[in-house]
């Protein structure tokens, strides 16, 4: 049953990336939204959907290194995997005009972690805090980026029809990362793999496949608004809506032994940013760093516990 969950996964995943990026695309222009606003906001918090789930679960069935330890190891993920697989196929552009502000939202709630962290949990007020900043940078989002930016050649659909791929598409991503993660979860507890691995390593990788599957077909699209902006936006999402919904329902103490994980969340946005402002794209050259970079983490990972 877990190996047919994993093929079912990764099946959904890649037919519902194509759709959703397809969707809320063709709804952006209908509306006239910004495609980085899309990405940003609907497709970013979208597939986020898997890592609030799990979290939440994590939390409530009293494992807490699972729910903190996803939000961490997806944030990482999330920019040297998927950014570095996405950059492979194709150079993601950046214009930092539209992306100053997200610097500062990505970065700030990164460093809004870190503090919580050294305070050693992570509070239902701390929560409410959370999710108080997220509204906060929805209105400032909506307010600043109402004004299509480019033609984006794609297909004209419908609005019905485009709605319904991103119906669809989000379905697919969701149910696929679920039904992958479960499976995949259940393999590794059978041979033992400790929770905080479980947490840092399966579980974030896996929950962050709807944004792998939306951000590869956004960069074969040629859509680089979408694909750096699903990113962000997931990043933001999971650290001010993931961990301040489930601190209202848990609240999350927090293992010490992550604290070096949060520092190399720290050190990749840094990253990120840093190369941004640079270069203003992520090359393919910069896409194999990246990657570089993350299957160093892992085996670095592997040795720590």
């Amino acid at each position: 049953m877990n190996l047919i969950l994993v093929a079912f996964g990764l099946a959904a995943l890649l037919v519902g990336g194509d759709l959703l990026v397809r969707g809320a695309v063709g709804i952006a222009r209908r509306f006239g939204v910004s495609p980085l606003v899309i990405g940003l906001t609907l497709v970013g918090f979208g597939t986020s959907a898997p890592e609030l789930v799990t979290s939440l679960s994590a939390a409530l069935a009293g494992s807490p290194g699972i729910a903190l330890g996803n939000v961490v190891g997806s944030n990482i993920a999330n920019i040297l995997m998927i950014l570095g697989m996405a950059a492979l196929i194709r150079p993601v552009a950046a214009r930092m005009a539209g992306l100053s502000r997200e610097a500062f939202w990505v970065g700030g709630s990164a460093v809004g972690l870190a503090v919580l962290a050294l305070a050693g949990q992570i509070s239902a007020p701390a929560g409410f805090a959370l999710l108080g900043l997220l509204s906060v940078y929805l209105w400032g989002t909506f307010r600043s980026g109402v004004a299509p930016e480019e033609d984006l050649s794609i297909p004209t659909d419908p609005l019905p029809k485009a709605a319904t791929f991103l119906i669809i598409g989000l379905a697919l991503t969701i149910g696929g990362a679920v039904a992958l993660v479960d499976g995949a979860t259940g393999i590794a507890r059978a041979y033992g793999v400790p929770e905080a691995v479980i947490g840092l390593t399966l579980v974030a990788v896996g929950t962050s496949l709807p944004e792998l599957a939306t951000t590869v077909m956004a960069a074969r699209r040629g859509q680089s608004d979408v694909a750096l902006g699903n990113i962000l936006g997931s990043g933001i999402f999971n650290i001010l809506g993931i961990l301040g919904v489930t601190a209202l329902v848990a609240p999350l103490p927090i293992d010490r032994g992550l604290l070096p994980d949060i520092a190399v969340m720290l050190a990749t946005t840094a990253l990120l940013f840093g190369l941004l402002i640079w270069k203003q794209e992520i090359s393919r050259w910069s896409g194999s760093v990246f990657l570089l970079l993350y299957a160093g983490y892992m085996a670095w990972l592997s040795q720590t516990f």
